[in-house]
């Protein structure tokens, strides 16, 4: 780490590393104004966390909205590149209401997205950065992994009902197995049918096994193929370090309106949601008119916050006192020591009351925080 990160608060690292991680696989800096048209968000806000926005007139009385959303303005500006790749890294803030406070908050994003005509390669790349990143944020992590046309085919290959699909999709995200055989049996679902979604919750294992398990299960051309797809996935991981760190977890579908495809959630321990979201997304970009497909993910770097021990960080190396009087050029001297010994100084009459530091220094002494 060179002097200029020295000097970096843990989030800011975090950023400058994941950054410098995504520009080492050729994903090009991407920079956004704090606003688009209301008009954007409106007509794809299917594909939106929440429909509530913070929004603006312009000057010329246009609709403004403060961006709720990074992707939605990257497809939208991006073109087409017929057997091409667009390949971009942000690092940008979001204005969106918390689930826990219920009030807008400024959530900053660090992620990419490789939009255009991908491929198996690209989704293995996006997924190997997906568990990069999280191991450079900790070293107790998981990767969770599962695939929307596993569940789409078996709907398909045993015939449930749009009506019992809304029910059975919230069980399976919740899961949920209690509700899950009344709605059988409201909708008449064959036993095959019933028994298959009864295991989908239960299977959330280490990737390579778990779809071993879910292989005999399968029915339908869409679903053999999802689980063709995680397969080919899951043996270009085996022998790695980070082979055990992927689970498959088939309660991923909670944002099967959003992907289509390949979709994943990264977890550190002792932060209770997800840290990291992603997947395929194809239907953004065909609804904006672009010939292209696209896979990406986030990382929410507001919950970084919550990481044990991130408490106990603190803003300076050296909290120096000096009295009322003290000679400036002795005061500066000090500072000077300690900044020529790598250590981040704040000189000050009186101890901040929110200031938190590792060493407490005065002129005649010094002693620990």
């Amino acid at each position: 780490m060179n002097i200029a990160q020295a000097y970096l608060k843990p989030e800011e690292k975090a950023v400058f590393l994941l950054r410098s991680l995504y520009r080492s696989f050729g994903y090009l800096p991407y920079k956004m104004s704090k606003f688009e048209e209301y008009d954007l968000y409106m007509r794809h806000k299917e594909f939106l966390k929440s429909d509530r926005i913070i929004t603006f007139n312009d000057a010329d009385g246009k609709l403004m909205a403060l961006k709720p959303d990074v992707t939605l303005s990257i497809v939208k500006n991006g073109e087409n590149q017929p057997g091409g790749k667009q390949k971009v890294c942000y690092n940008e803030n979001v204005y969106r209401v918390s689930p826990s406070t219920h009030q807008f908050r400024e959530i900053l994003q660090t992620g990419l997205e490789c939009i255009g005509d991908v491929d198996l390669y690209d989704l293995y790349e996006v997924l190997e950065l997906a568990v990069k990143s999280l191991a450079m944020l900790s070293e107790d992590f998981i990767l969770s992994v599962s695939h929307v046309g596993i569940l789409t085919g078996l709907f398909e290959a045993w015939q449930v009902p749009g009506k019992a699909q809304t029910g059975l999709v919230r069980c399976i995200s919740e899961k949920n197995i209690h509700e899950m055989g009344p709605i059988c049996d409201e909708f008449g679902l064959s036993d095959r049918a019933r028994e298959g979604m009864m295991l989908l919750p239960a299977l959330d294992g280490e990737l390579l096994p778990t779809l071993k398990a879910l292989e005999d299960h399968l029915e339908g051309e869409t679903a053999k193929a999802a689980w063709d797809e995680l397969y080919a996935l899951a043996n270009l991981f085996r022998g790695s370090e980070y082979e055990n760190k992927i689970r498959l977890n088939l309660s991923l579908v909670d944002d099967m309106k959003y992907y289509n495809g390949l979709v994943f959630k990264g977890y550190l321990a002792g932060i209770w949601e997800s840290v990291l979201s992603g997947g395929r997304y194809d239907t953004l970009p065909q609804r904006m008119g672009r010939k292209a497909g696209a896979v990406g993910f986030a990382v929410y770097m507001d919950l970084l916050e919550n990481l044990p021990g991130r408490e106990r960080e603190s803003d300076v190396d050296v909290l120096l006192l000096y009295p009322e009087g003290a000679d400036t050029a002795v005061v500066a001297g000090k500072v000077r020591e300690l900044q020529a010994a790598g250590k981040t100084v704040s000189a000050q009459k009186t101890i901040p009351e929110k200031l938190r530091y590792k060493t407490l220094c005065r002129l005649e002494g010094e002693e620990k925080a």
